[in-house]
């Protein structure tokens, strides 16, 4: 292994010294249980102190026929005892369940990286789905690897023998037996993973203890084999870390807390309206389950019940919040009008995939940006905010929450798939760091002749928030354009020519209630910004570093507020020379910035549903400054 992983190591002076870094991607048939093994191996990594960054890869089929290539299912996971912000670029080991995970996945191994393939289904019937004449074990196609190839089906079998198990239920335990040898390869324990199947298999104790045994087996293989090659035992360091509460986090759990956590810092009950949706029903699932801080879930029978729910909510005086991903935003867009007309909070997440139509329901993309700041009918503008990382959806989903109910307005919050899926180390934060941001609700007329002037505007363009039912505050909202100050009906030129210019004026004072934009990585002048938005950061954030050590002026903005833009964000940028931003759509973010502040930012845009790699990044800050 320390041959096979030399090229992660940074400052290492001897071969045999442990890399800061490994990446491993587990591959199989999506009914191997690979998402299960790599949320499992996430687990124990998380527990032996390493720095991570996970990235789920599911099929699109619900469930694909079996050994077909399209019906791979992978998890890659990149651990260290060092800063980790991407999944990894090329996986160190390849664990391949079948022809088909082969097939797909080893084109990306590294160059002397290792390959464990499961023989036992390299048969004739899985290479012919796999498109394979020969099979790549025997015929030499796979020289520039380190192949280790033995036959995990007839392991497991062997090892839950004792358990009477039908040959197909004993199958279903290769993950674990495979999750065992990685476990030893890496010098992780066990004991946190059978704890987990024991209460996973409460009810069948068959199941656990047969699970179990395929573990253990797995582990036992790694110690006692002694194969010559490249399998060794291989242990990484802990990372340093600051004292405090740790857990791992998917985008779709910190979404979920930073959500209720918004609520509680307004003092508001929150109602979540939503329809299932890939990937944005995980936040639903999540939520369902928080109802002890004041959280009503509603699984409504479409996307429009969805947010005209949440709508009502809101105008009761809660936190409305809806989910949903690029179709379900689409079909919200009327409705998203309504809530901008009427000026009322409303947290609306819409996590990302590719498109369009229907695209690529379990792939990655940013290709919603101009849906999220510009699709709607109307000029109707509301605020966007993108994660960057699990982790960071928290802050954001916080954020989201304070800017609706402070300034009464509708806020698009982006994720995507890679957020939502992906899972990393958050270092769970104290309560009290957070500053509140209670509301009132307008409770005594706010006109000295007695009639109440629902749009009434503050210095800021805000207008107040008013229960119904409160006494003697009977007043008039809805969807047609509204008299000044009144609330009244009235589309006369005049006046729709002055509210549009309201609550466009006020969308654009949300700048001055943002933080200044800064520099993630670099200097705040110089010949190239590399300028990010959403989870692009992390390969972002590498390739800069890289090129920085190299002694190229080079720096890294990342954009947290997408709409409007920070305040001080057009200076900072022409600062610069050259300016690239990179993004998974056809240049959406770069179009903003030109139409915004005048200058040629160039693209690098990706729509392959796969995240960037940091290499694809660092060559084009090369090619820029050549």
């Amino acid at each position: 292994m320390a041959t096979i992983l030399a090229e992660h190591e940074i400052g290492a002076s001897a071969q045999n010294a442990a890399p800061e870094a490994v990446v491993v991607r587990f591959a199989g048939d999506s009914g191997d249980g690979m998402q299960l093994t790599g949320g499992q191996f996430t687990l124990s990594t998380a527990l032996a102190g390493n720095d991570l960054a996970t990235f789920p890869d599911f099929p699109a089929e619900i469930r694909a026929p079996q050994g077909t290539l399209f019906g791979v299912s992978a998890f890659q996971i990149n651990f260290g005892s060092s800063e980790i912000t991407t999944a990894g670029d090329a996986p160190d080991v390849l664990i391949a369940m079948n022809p088909a995970a082969l097939k797909v996945n080893v084109p990306a191994l590294k160059p002397g990286g290792l390959l464990i393939a499961d023989t036992g289904e390299f048969n004739k019937r899985n290479l012919e789905k796999a498109k394979y004449e020969t099979s790549p074990l025997e015929d030499g196609s796979l020289a520039k690897w380190n192949v280790l190839a033995f036959d995990i089906s007839a392991l497991t079998l062997e090892a839950v023998k004792p358990f009477s198990l039908g040959n197909k239920e004993a199958l279903r335990c290769k993950n674990m037996w495979t999750l065992g040898l990685a476990l030893w390869m890496f010098d992780r324990d066990r004991q946190p993973l059978i704890d987990w199947l024991n209460a996973k298999f409460a009810k069948n104790p068959v199941l656990a203890e047969a699970n179990i045994a395929a573990l253990n087996a797995g582990h036992a293989y790694g110690e006692t084999a002694e194969l010559a090659g490249p399998l060794k035992k291989q242990h990484i360091d802990p990372v340093p870390t600051e004292p405090g509460l740790y857990r791992t986090i998917t985008g779709a759990e910190a979404v979920s807390l930073g959500l209720v956590a918004g609520a509680r810092l307004a003092d508001l009950p929150m109602f979540f309206g939503g329809y299932p949706i890939t990937p944005a029903s995980a936040i639903l699932h999540n939520l369902v389950k928080m109802k002890e801080f004041g959280v009503t879930t509603f699984q409504a029978e479409d996307e429009i019940a969805a947010i005209c729910a949440a709508i009502g909510a809101s105008y009761a005086g809660q936190l409305g919040v809806t989910s949903s991903s690029g179709p379900g935003i689409a079909l919200k867009g009327e409705a998203m009008g309504l809530a901008i007309m009427t000026e009322l909070p409303l947290v609306i997440v819409n996590s990302q995939r590719g498109g369009p139509s229907t695209g690529l329901p379990t792939k990655t993309e940013q290709s919603d940006l101009y849906q999220a700041v510009y699709g709607r009918n109307g000029d109707a503008p509301l605020p966007v905010i993108a994660a960057r990382s699990p982790a960071d959806a928290f802050e954001c989903a916080i954020e989201a929450c304070r800017i609706a109910v402070q300034f009464m307005t509708p806020v698009m919050l982006l994720t995507d798939g890679y957020i939502g899926n992906a899972s990393e180390p958050w270092k769970v934060p104290d309560p009290a760091s957070f500053t509140p941001f209670p509301i009132s609700f307008l409770e005594e007329t706010n006109n000295p002749s007695g009639k109440v002037l629902p749009f009434k505007r503050d210095e800021r363009g805000v207008r107040p928030w008013i229960k119904p039912g409160t006494a003697g505050m009977m007043h008039r909202i809805g969807g047609i354009e509204k008299g000044i100050d009144t609330g009244d009906i009235d589309y006369s030129p005049v006046v729709h020519q002055a509210q549009t210019d309201a609550r466009k004026a006020k969308v654009d004072g949300v700048a001055k209630a943002i933080p200044a934009q800064e520099v993630c990585l670099g200097e705040e002048t110089g010949k190239l910004a590399v300028v990010g938005w959403g989870s692009t950061f992390g390969p972002i954030h590498q390739a800069v570093r890289r090129a920085w050590r190299k002694g190229l002026s080079v720096s890294h903005i990342h954009v947290r507020h997408v709409w409007p833009l920070p305040a001080n964000l057009g200076e900072l940028l022409k600062g610069f020379d050259k300016v690239l931003v990179p993004e998974m759509n056809t240049g959406q973010f770069k179009t903003v910035l030109r139409d915004q502040f005048l200058i040629d930012a160039k693209p690098l845009n990706k729509t392959s549903g796969q995240p960037f790699t940091i290499a694809e990044i660092e060559t084009a800050i090369g090619d820029m400054l050549a």
